[in-house]
């Protein structure tokens, strides 16, 4: 079992964090004490279900959840890119995370599967 914060799907997570808060300062501040704080806490449960998924012999569970958060992060990035209150470039920065994150996610609940079947072929 890798050290959750050496995991590269956990460091992406982070560095989305990191960069969101950045920017939620030139949020108007309607949106940043909305959507901006349902965004921050999103994206910190995200990082504690990778650790949760990392350290848990149940993995799928943690990680189905993690991409459904995956989702809902994405879908509230558009929001504030529709409304104007990121720009392209800031949006563009935050997809590439997101999309980063959810392909890890992806390969990692495909490679616990696998392992599963396998497992269970023995």
């Amino acid at each position: 079992m890798a050290i959750y914060d050496n995991l590269p799907v956990f460091k992406e997570t982070y560095d989305l964090l990191l960069q969101f808060i950045r920017l939620s300062n030139g949020l108007q501040r309607d949106f940043r004490y909305t959507i901006g704080e349902r965004l921050r806490s999103v994206m910190m449960d995200l990082c504690i279900d990778i650790y949760r998924a990392n350290a848990d012999r149940e993995k799928l569970t943690f990680i189905a959840t993690a991409r459904e958060k995956v989702v809902a992060i994405k879908i509230q990035i558009r929001v504030l890119h529709d409304t104007r209150q990121i720009s392209t470039k800031q949006y563009a920065q935050l997809i590439d995370h997101i999309e980063s994150i959810s392909k890890q996610l992806a390969s990692w609940n495909k490679y616990v599967k696998k392992q599963r079947t396998e497992n269970e072929l023995k």
